[in-house]
């Protein structure tokens, strides 16, 4: 980013990155006693929890002060006898009855797994592939674990509904498959487990995430070329039952003018989002032939504070990966952050804003170990977590409902982790500022001055200039 561009938006400063290498354990309880300096308090403009302590067993890292939990194995027995499957991905936790919190659990398997999801009432057979559910009590005991849909091929990523149930994503479009379905943890596959969403679209489809104030559902897609998607509900009182009533799905594109003309905008003219209908069972190619915006390949998704947040998990000139997040008040995309240096960050999937506002980011292809990264509202940058085995990813990154314990899982050899220390307290308005938050100095995307020139004369942020320039509507 250019020097002038930075003074003139006082872009904040940032606390170094730590690149500390860290692990953690793989059985029973690890405690890492203490607490760091501050940690409880980060609306201070502290970079998180201080330093990592190496874990002994040689699994996951943690701060000093936090402590971990083993849940769940691949290949332990589950409360209802079957083998806990394979392939953990993404995960939402849910306020369960008596005190407790329930976890529903993707499992990313195909047509083949040594652990399948075996479930009694698939949507297809020979599909290996599903979601399990945790109820984990107060002492962060699990009480039960059991299957709640299964038939499905590759259950990546989703989202949760704001009415308690999860929207479990199929990432392909092999044999028929390449649905979202709803999860209802407390009717455990259901009718509506096995009854694809098709009007959310027929897609290799990643996170999905839902904007408490409309209704209205945003959805990546992890192919390349990806497109980004919204989904209008027909019904939008957030009701269970309510999004099998179907839809509308369009995909993101800028203005309505062709791309050659983008050099071309004059001044005061405005560039912005706008939605174009797809047909949902050929969503991919519709949103290709109306020249919707091309992603290298989308991921993890968070909404929190009026915006959506997204990540590109190998865009960028060194394909490192790059973060997004839109605004639906204003139709307005902006680029977040744009790594350069594997040290920072590498290959960003899963995301979520934690409940006192930091923005978490899980790696997963970190030439190094893949670890979560936290960005803060004040510009600090730190490092949560680090795994220890490699070629092991982080997913589902997901907070109890009262805030005081993490769960994350990886997904090979397939663990589910609970987390719990000195966070912070539940904080609203910290959520809105890192929604509205510059990113940190060296962070975010490279802004010329001509750029933000460019961006003042148009009446918009740099980060939307450095958007539409990044794919090409801006030259």
């Amino acid at each position: 980013m250019g020097k002038g561009a930075m003074n003139r938006r006082d872009f904040l400063k940032v606390g170094g990155m730590s690149t500390l290498a860290l692990t953690l354990g793989s059985t029973g309880l690890f405690s890492l006693e203490g607490q760091a300096k501050n940690s409880s308090n980060p609306t201070s403009g502290f970079g998180g929890f201080g330093p990592l302590v190496k874990d002994p067993n040689g699994i996951l890292d943690l701060p000093k002060g936090f402590k971990y939990k083993i849940l769940s194995r691949t290949g332990d027995r589950m409360t209802n006898g079957d083998l806990v499957p394979s392939m953990h991905d993404g995960m939402a936790a849910f306020q369960g009855p008596r005190n407790t919190t329930i976890l529903v659990r993707n499992h990313e398997n195909g047509t083949n797994a040594d652990y399948p999801v075996n479930g009694k009432n698939p949507w297809s057979k020979g599909a290996a592939g599903g979601t399990t559910a945790l109820v984990v009590g107060p002492n962060r005991e699990v009480i039960r674990e059991y299957v709640t849909n299964s038939g499905n091929i590759r259950n990546c990523a989703g989202g949760p509904s704001t009415w308690g149930t999860w929207l479990t994503c199929e990432e392909t479009r092999d044999m028929g498959h390449g649905f979202v379905f709803e999860v209802n943890p407390h009717e455990p596959e259901n009718e509506m487990s096995k009854t694809p969403i098709r009007d959310m679209g027929y897609f290799s489809h990643e996170a999905c995430n839902v904007d408490p104030s409309t209704g209205i559902w945003y959805l990546t897609e992890d192919n390349s070329p990806s497109f980004f998607y919204r989904f209008t509900p027909h019904d939008r009182s957030q009701t269970l039952g309510s999004l099998q009533k179907g839809g509308i799905l369009e995909a993101a594109a800028i203005d309505e003018l062709p791309h050659n003309q983008a050099s071309n905008f004059t001044s005061g003219q405005k560039i912005g989002i706008v939605w174009k209908k797809v047909n949902p069972e050929r969503a991919k190619e519709d949103a290709r032939d109306l020249g919707c915006i091309r992603f290298s390949r989308l991921e993890g998704s968070w909404f929190a504070g009026g915006a959506f947040w997204f990540d590109d998990t190998n865009a960028g000139e060194k394909n490192l990966g790059r973060i997004y997040r839109y605004f639906p008040a204003t139709n307005t995309l902006e680029l977040f952050y744009e790594s350069s240096d594997h040290n920072d960050l590498e290959m960003p999937d899963n995301i979520t804003i934690t409940p006192w506002g930091d923005l978490w980011i899980a790696e997963d292809g970190n030439i190094g170990r893949d670890r979560m990264i936290g960005l803060t509202p004040e510009g600090n940058v730190y490092t949560f977590a680090e795994n220890r085995l490699n070629n092991s990813e982080f997913a589902g990154p997901a907070f109890s409902p009262d805030g005081k314990t993490f769960y994350l899982n990886m997904q090979t050899p397939g663990i589910t982790f609970a987390i719990w220390g000195p966070f912070a307290r539940r904080n609203a308005a910290r959520q809105v500022a890192m929604s509205h938050a510059a990113p940190p100095p060296g962070y975010g995307p490279q802004v010329s001055d001509k750029l933000a020139d460019y961006a003042e004369r148009h009446g918009m942020s740099p980060l939307a200039a450095a958007a539409l320039e990044r794919h090409g509507f801006i030259v």
